[in-house]
């Protein structure tokens, strides 16, 4: 037989392998951070959420960022908040537990459709959007296409810029193959989160180190699902897509109070791209010295004291 025949199952050999080890890690990861709210239809897909405080309280709804999940937030930021807030944190659409139908819906316009649809359903009027990084990119969609019915911002290291390609720890999801995503995602992308997984939970909370805990209690641990690694690469050729066009509108039509706080050694995402230039919007801006990407586990409370005074603002 022909030397290509053999290679072939050898592939199909490793594809089978990796799928067997992906189902193991993918039912390891839900025993260890089930479910953790409720889930509420809505148009293309389905939200899960988690609601505390006060439900007379100044509701603040929290959005995690790229390949993360609401656990980012309730590792150490929710609870400091939830004494004198309604607090709302949600798993953005295709992540964590929550779902969409269609991969044009992870555009920011899309997703911000889907997360105003579940706010208008739970009855939260002009709520204090706190979103991080990613999170950031789709709070300000929804300042845009709702400003009205959005109280203020207040935004974590957010990205808010064109950038001309991913950081490179998430280069690895920038696959534009919907059918490769899909394949690689209930293959091979598990075990190699496996085995590269503290590498890149180090890179991304630089210069800080990572808390230990923090993949099972953080959430980490559910990016070792099929549906997560293809959730985070759809997100990131949907924000590719979408923010020329959302850039090109803050001029105009951003109007709601609020500000930005980032580490200003943040490796991911630069203050000086994506945080500075956005006081030229109305948006207040401020830097935590020495701080990285992750300053909503790294400093809770510094973030925590932001967001009161940016509720503060709110409309």
């Amino acid at each position: 037989m022909s030397v290509i025949f053999w290679l072939l199952i050898g592939l199909l050999a490793l594809l089978a392998l990796g799928w067997l080890w992906t189902q193991k890690l993918a039912a390891d990861a839900e025993r260890a951070v089930p479910p953790a709210g409720q889930r509420m239809p809505v148009a293309g897909g389905m939200i899960h959420y988690t609601d505390q405080g006060p439900r007379d309280g100044q509701p603040v709804v929290l959005i995690h960022g790229l390949a993360g999940n609401m656990h980012n937030f309730s590792y150490a930021l929710a609870d400091r908040l939830a004494g004198g807030f309604r607090v709302i944190t949600i798993d953005r659409p295709g992540s964590g537990y929550s779902t969409r139908d269609r991969d044009e819906l992870a555009e920011l316009p899309a997703q911000a459709a889907m997360i105003g649809e579940f706010l208008d359903k739970l009855g939260v009027d002009k709520p204090v959007l706190v979103g991080h990084s990613l999170g950031g990119a789709l709070s300000l969609a929804m300042a845009l296409d709702r400003g009205d019915r959005i109280g203020a911002l207040a935004l974590l290291s957010p990205l808010t810029a064109v950038m001309p390609g991913p950081p490179a720890v998430f280069k690895s999801l920038a696959i534009r193959s919907v059918a490769l995503r899909r394949l690689i995602g209930n293959t091979l992308a598990a075990p190699i989160t496996r085995l590269t997984s503290e590498r890149v939970v180090s890179q991304v909370f630089a210069p800080e180190k990572a808390p230990a805990d923090f993949l099972v209690r953080g959430g980490g641990i559910l990016g070792m699902r099929p549906s997560a690694f293809i959730g985070a690469s759809t997100d990131l050729q949907g924000v590719t897509l979408s923010m020329p066009a959302q850039v090109g509108r803050y001029a105009a039509e951003l109007k709601v109070p609020g500000g930005i706080l980032f580490g200003s050694e943040d490796a991911l995402l630069s203050s000086e791209q994506h945080g500075r230039p956005m006081q030229a919007h109305g948006l207040q801006f401020e830097e935590l010295p020495g701080l990285g990407h992750m300053i909503l586990v790294t400093a809770p409370e510094a973030c925590a004291d932001f967001i009161r005074r940016m509720a503060a603002l709110a409309r």
